[in-house]
């Protein structure tokens, strides 16, 4: 992967500023191209084709083109055949150079044959036109500035802001992000920076800018032949996986033990002639050892089974304390997840033996892997029937089979944008006991997911996968793997976010990823069942768990309590309740109440506002 950056004015010390700042990103190469009216900057990790001819800003052979690009295409060798058959010739191996000439070719239309990852811009020098393009799932980020004609883009934040662009807390945002613990595109946590949306490509001309959708992802007429669904799925997927092999450096996976990252390894490993290199994550604990490792052990298990060449890192509460306001300052949008430290520092672990990683992320998400799916189609099928039916007796008949007694609350739920806020976002008496009053408002969140929730929904469950990969997956799970890793130079690849499996998954009906007795992934564990050792199948699914709750109690309370007062950074008393923060943090202590989701976003923001606001 690289670091891409830029803006629509002739610069040389700020460029330079940016690509310098983005060197974490690509440190084997860089390169800056300027004229009068634009500036590119480039750092370069080399994966495919490691000469100088994968040299970026990489210009056309007519000299009217230039690129600068961060990613992988997967399919790069089908589009450059075609390419060649129409008289292209090419100078390297590097799927930069088919993007190029691709984009010489047939314009923007390229964007629609990339089967991949990926941020770029392209400099129309004859047309005076620039183009931005972010790949269809937003697994690349693309961040850029707009204000009085002046636009400036870059693969992080923190670049963005070597301009002197004023730096101001986006209160729209601080609120969607205390609510979900992540902040959706288009947005950040910075008035005036944007996300460029996935799915779109950004052009600047005459001083304007339009942003157009060059991909769309909609429910697909749904497929009626389990078996062939099933066949399908299996190839796609093995093919999915080989197409990511490709590197020219070394390459691995981080093994969870789950589903996903087991499928993957077994289809790495049919592929491969040497033992898989994988990587795991555990932590030191005395309390609850097994619970809290149970992914590692697990791990451990799978790579014996599968004889890799396996390595584990062990995270203790102290790395936690050392890492906690740099890896805020690495993910440079407001976003909180307790086991961001373990990811950070199992990157720094991967990279001294690999230097590209594959994960098993958006596994969930396309085959309703989460539990939060079994109860909407359970509701879903619960608010079809009769309304006579369901009376008190029958609803506590389904909380006793599921063992949820708080699905009671839930299940007569039936306004599309009541459940989804039932079930994604924080507790709104938790979210008043940290931002002040003056702060706290609802409208801006609700008005942002609003038009998700458009009448006559066939498929709840649907629809909430659609919402997480559009929203959650983007701007919570991609940000943190693309952060946490390309700050060691590690590239991480999602096989299963390959197009063509997303396109296909979209085509499942939900009864076949879900029925009442399993909470989800039939048909994809069923597709993939030759890959999965006898004692997994016995595994019940559960989130990965951190004992960052029971160190907030423990080891990390003092820490805790600094962060969360009002001296660690005066300025955020004008955003937060301090006073009854702490009153929530002593009710978490005691075990009065659960709170470590909101206490963890309060602490990271706390962290994140003094490395950007110094």
């Amino acid at each position: 992967m690289c670091g891409i950056n830029g803006f629509n004015f002739q610069d040389q010390d700020l460029i330079n500023a940016m690509v310098k700042k983005t060197n974490h990103r690509g440190p084997d190469d860089s390169g800056i191209f300027s004229d009068a009216n634009i500036s590119l900057g480039h750092n370069r990790l080399s994966i495919i084709d490691l000469s100088l001819a994968g040299h970026q800003p990489m210009i056309s052979p007519d000299n009217n083109l230039v690129i600068i690009y961060n990613g992988e295409i997967y399919n790069f060798q089908e589009i450059k055949k075609e390419l060649e058959a129409k008289g292209r010739i090419f100078k390297s191996k590097t799927d930069t150079e088919v993007i190029l000439l691709g984009f010489q070719e047939w314009g923007v239309k390229v964007f629609e044959k990339l089967n991949g990852i990926f941020a770029l811009a392209i400099w129309d020098k004859k047309n005076e036109a620039l183009y931005l393009a972010r790949d269809p799932y937003g697994v690349k980020p693309l961040y850029y500035f707009w204000q009085n004609n002046k636009l400036i883009f870059s693969s992080e934040i923190k670049s963005i802001l070597e301009h002197p662009v004023k730096r101001e807390l986006n209160i729209d945002a601080l609120n969607i992000y205390f609510r979900f613990l992540y902040i959706p595109a288009p947005v950040t946590a910075f008035k005036n920076i944007y996300k460029l949306p996935a799915g779109k490509f950004l052009v600047l001309k005459n001083k304007q800018i339009e942003i157009r959708d060059y991909y769309h992802l909609e429910f697909g007429q749904e497929h009626t032949d389990y078996q062939q669904v099933k066949n399908d799925l299996r190839k796609t997927f093995d093919q999915a996986v080989k197409s990511q092999l490709i590197s020219d450096r070394p390459l691995g996976l981080f093994l969870s033990g789950g589903f996903d990252s087991t499928a993957i390894l077994g289809a790495m490993q049919k592929n491969s002639s040497q033992p898989v290199k994988t990587f795991t994550v555990g932590f030191k604990t005395d309390i609850d050892y097994e619970k809290y490792n149970a992914d590692a052990i697990l791990a451990k298990k799978t790579a014996e089974y599968y004889h890799t060449d396996h390595q584990q890192i062990d995270i203790s509460a102290q790395d936690v304390i050392d890492n906690f306001s740099q890896v805020a300052y690495q993910m440079d949008d407001l976003a909180s997840n307790h086991i961001q430290v373990a990811n950070y520092l199992l990157a720094k672990f991967a990279k001294q033996k690999v230097d590209v990683v594959l994960g098993g992320d958006g596994g969930d998400e396309l085959f309703a892997g989460y539990e939060r799916y079994y109860l909407n189609n359970l509701i879903d099928q619960w608010q079809k029937m009769p309304s006579i039916l369901r009376d008190n007796f029958l609803t506590s008949k389904l909380a006793q089979i599921t063992g949820r007694e708080n699905l009671l609350k839930k299940i007569n739920i039936s306004d599309p944008a009541e459940r989804f806020f039932s079930h994604m976002a924080q507790k709104e008496s938790q979210v008043a006991n940290v931002l002040k009053s003056d702060i706290n408002h609802f409208d801006s969140v609700f008005s942002y997911f609003a038009p998700y929730f458009v009448k006559n929904i066939h498929s709840y469950t649907a629809l909430s996968q659609k919402i997480d990969l559009e929203t959650w997956l983007v701007d919570e799970s991609f940000l943190r793997s693309d952060k946490l890793s390309m700050a060691w130079a590690l590239e991480q690849r999602v096989p299963i976010l390959d197009k063509n499996m997303v396109e296909l998954a979209f085509k499942i009906p939900t009864r076949w990823k879900i029925n009442n007795r399993q909470q989800g992934k039939k048909i994809y564990i069923e597709a993939l069942r030759d890959y999965f050792p006898s004692y997994l199948m016995r595994e019940k699914k559960r989130g990965w768990f951190s004992p960052a709750a029971k160190w907030l109690r423990g080891d990390l309370k003092d820490f805790a309590r600094a962060l969360l007062s009002p001296s660690y950074n005066p300025a955020t008393t004008q955003y937060l309740d301090f006073e009854k923060i702490n009153k929530l943090m002593d009710r978490h202590l005691s075990q009065e109440e659960y709170a470590l989701n909101i206490l963890w976003a309060t602490m990271n923001f706390q962290a994140w506002y003094k490395e950007y606001f110094k």
